[in-house]
């Protein structure tokens, strides 16, 4: 896919963490002068990087030929096309490094850095909106609240629940497990392999390749629904949030692997 011209590709030493460049795709606003100043930052998951955000910021770019904000995704350490570790693992637990809390701070300091180098503001007047996927939806969440009145705008795009340990399975040998409560085509042995499967991808103490630890994330984000997070002018940010369609999850998750063929069941 050609991607527009506007799509500007380049690296970035954040102030707090000179010894390291992080990747960042960035796109200038065009022809809203006379509107707030506006900066929309797309944050992945961990399964992929900034690259699957590139055909999302060239649709808004093409679809808004009278103007569109400044538009900014970037690859965290040791993701995608940032190849430099986080400077702060060295010496730390192999495969846990850096926790969320750490990502929001440098995320911060790529906003405040992207504001001043790139779109010569005031970061205090800008509107700052977030479309994240899966763990983004995390780190999104955690910046707005670590950060009160700094976001305009969260879109949460399939958004994983931080506060859980992925346990959602029945478990077989727990008090109280009644097997005649399965469906007929699950089996207790296709159960086993089930839970196996999905703890040794989403567990948080599975390492991952940027070596985000995601161990104390439950305790970070505690509840769902609390507490109150604080935009602009001490009102509540727009939130938006949006369920990846399980059809299409449960095909997406076959073709790479992940998931075995076990149908999720629900109460009517």
């Amino acid at each position: 896919m050609m991607l527009p011209r506007e799509l500007i590709h380049d690296r970035i030493s954040l102030s707090t963490k000179p010894t390291a460049k992080i990747h960042y795709t960035f796109a200038a606003a065009k022809d809203l002068q006379h509107h707030t100043p506006t900066l929309v930052v797309f944050l992945n998951g961990l399964m992929s990087d900034k690259t699957s955000w590139l055909p999302v910021m060239s649709g808004v770019i093409r679809g808004r030929p009278e103007g569109f904000p400044s538009l900014l995704a970037y690859d965290r350490y040791g993701q995608g096309l940032t190849e430099d570790r986080d400077p702060q693992d060295q010496g730390r637990e192999g495969g846990y490094g850096h926790d969320v809390t750490d990502v929001v701070q440098d995320l911060n300091q790529l906003v405040m850095q992207i504001v001043h180098d790139k779109m010569d503001k005031n970061p205090a007047q800008l509107q700052l909106i977030f479309v994240a996927n899966s763990i983004g939806c995390a780190i999104a969440r955690l910046y707005a609240q670590s950060y009160p009145g700094s976001v305009t705008a969260l879109l949460l795009l399939d958004p994983m629940m931080a506060n859980s340990n992925f346990d959602w399975w029945p478990d077989p040998d727990s008090e109280g497990f009644d097997p005649k409560e399965l469906p007929s085509d699950v089996t207790v042995q296709v159960l086993r392999e089930q839970r196996a499967k999905f703890a040794a991808i989403f567990a948080p103490s599975v390492v991952n390749k940027e070596g985000l630890d995601r161990r104390n994330l439950a305790n970070l984000l505690p509840y769902s629904d609390r507490p109150p997070l604080v935009g602009k002018g001490d009102r509540q940010p727009l939130l938006v949030m949006v369920e990846h369609d399980p059809e299409r999850f449960a095909q997406e998750s076959l073709q790479v692997g992940s998931m075995s063929d076990l149908r999720s069941t629900r109460q009517s």
